[in-house]
């Protein structure tokens, strides 16, 4: 099984960046298409990226143009780097595989406030 450990969050001004990386742990990591979430106060879990075993790449368009999602199977870990930032931007930042296959981590907070 696949645990999941973020990390890089954290409060930023708008207009900023940040860098979340997603620890994992397991031999089958690079296998999954693996992705970002988010969950903001009263709303539910979205999509924000996602990105193949090979690197290819999606986006929610919300954030299209400002994040960027890769990853690095060698060191099973995720990345998202986020340009931009606006206070919609804040939430707790999830990772998972696409399919919602592995346990939850904690997630990281990222708070967008001047």
């Amino acid at each position: 099984q696949v645990q999941l450990v973020e990390s890089g969050g954290g409060l930023v001004q708008p207009g900023g960046s940040l860098r979340l990386s997603c620890a994992a742990s397991g031999s089958i990591f690079s296998i999954y298409m693996m992705a970002w979430f988010r969950q903001s106060p009263g709303k539910q879990r979205e999509l924000v990226a996602h990105i193949s075993s090979g690197g290819s790449t999606n986006y929610a368009d919300s954030v299209k143009g400002r994040f960027t999602i890769s990853r690095d199977n060698a060191k099973k870990a995720v990345y998202l780097q986020m340009s931009s930032l606006t206070p919609e931007d804040t939430a707790v930042y999830y990772c998972n595989s696409l399919g919602q296959k592995f346990s939850w981590g904690q997630g990281t907070q990222v708070t967008v406030s001047s």
